[in-house]
């Protein structure tokens, strides 16, 4: 059973790496309220990506940790990609 992933909260990452992401959301949340949502939007989704990217390359070590390397690394830069596309999507029908 050594092989089981660790769920507890004394296995998941860093706390201090987890307020730098909470930090970022809420940077974006004021540059939103500012009315500056392209930054807000790039704020939150290079965030995303640099979380996935940071787990991929880190793997075991990272300080970022909620699942498995590859569900970590997958919904992060997907996320992260996802939200950059639909908020360009949307941009480009307001045209």
């Amino acid at each position: 059973m050594k092989d089981h992933p660790h769920v507890s909260e004394n296995h998941e990452g860093a706390p201090w790496f987890e307020w730098i992401v909470a930090g970022m959301v809420a940077l974006a949340a004021v540059l939103a309220a500012l009315g500056k949502e392209m930054a807000a939007t790039l704020c939150i989704a290079l965030t995303a990506i640099v979380t996935g990217i940071i787990q991929l390359v880190l793997r075991d070590r990272s300080p970022w940790k909620v699942r498995s390397v590859p569900f970590d690394a997958t919904v992060g830069i997907g996320s992260g990609a996802a939200i950059l596309l639909l908020y360009f999507s949307i941009r480009l029908l307001s045209l």
